[in-house]
């Protein structure tokens, strides 16, 4: 992959909280122009080990070749539903970075609060390993683990695709679309994917 090629496309993962059963990931494919040129959608279950499977649902749902890497907000999603990057850029061949927004103590006390003796919810947990601390041109400094490249060419990706603020476009619009379908499904009455 060669982080400076303008047509760089990335596939940008993001969660809505829709309620206590179910949660909405939205995909959004970005250009580095900031062009949209894909969505999809997958439900993962709330409190459950199903979000690794939806990430890779996603990529291959949108089966599409010309996606250079996968940006993903957070690892623990859905109440403790934690997607494995390294699974994931396996399974898609991509790259993968996984970025958070804020320095945390981490949550191994929490998992073992609200599921005791769940040693593999536990160890899926550590594998995710430490976050780097990368400091965006915008001032704000981004958390993330990058998976299938380098911490250098992930800060500089995170950079080339921070226009403001501190989440990356990709993240920022997955994230409006995913809220937004959640939004328009329980005001329609519908259930959400």
């Amino acid at each position: 992959m060669h982080v400076a090629k303008q047509g760089l496309r990335a596939l940008g993962i993001a969660e809505s909280y829709s309620g206590r059963e179910r949660s909405t990931l939205a995909g959004v494919v970005m250009r580095k122009d900031l062009r949209i040129d894909g969505v999809a959608f997958a439900p993962v279950t709330v409190g459950g080990t199903d979000a690794t499977d939806a990430v890779i649902g996603i990529v291959a749902d949108l089966a599409r070749r010309d996606i250079n890497l996968l940006m993903i907000s957070g690892s623990v999603i859905a109440w403790y539903n934690i997607i494995d990057p390294a699974a994931v850029q396996e399974a898609t061949g991509l790259p993968v970075i996984v970025a958070t927004y804020e320095e945390s103590e981490g949550l191994e006390e929490e998992i073992r609060h609200h599921f005791p003796g769940d040693a593999e919810r536990l160890a899926a947990y550590r594998r995710l390993g430490d976050r780097t601390p990368v400091r965006l041109r915008t001032g704000y400094t981004l958390f993330i683990r990058p998976y299938g490249l380098s911490s250098g060419d992930a800060a500089r990706l995170c950079n080339d695709f921070t226009h403001e603020g501190r989440v990356p476009e990709p993240l920022r619009v997955a994230r409006l679309v995913a809220r937004g379908l959640v939004r328009s499904s329980r005001c329609s009455g519908a259930v959400s994917p």
